[in-house]
């Protein structure tokens, strides 16, 4: 397998439907993480599932950056 260290200056329609559906993905992955470590009253788990959250956000973050 193959990674890039830089983004093409051109990405073809089918890798921005590709990026936008995986930021969907880690977006809605964070929303639902932040949600139920609202919900956890055990402070280890909470840790837990807000760092997931965090992860995925900042997933969603070099998401974006990619295409700026």
């Amino acid at each position: 397998m193959i990674f890039l260290n830089t983004v093409p200056l051109m990405i073809s329609t089918k890798d921005l439907a590709y990026i936008s559906d995986m930021f969907d993905w880690n977006f809605i992955a964070s929303k639902k993480a932040r949600h139920f470590a609202n919900e956890i009253t055990d402070p280890e788990i909470k840790e837990l599932i807000e760092r997931v959250s965090t992860m995925h956000a900042e997933h969603c973050r070099k998401l974006i950056n990619i295409l700026r």
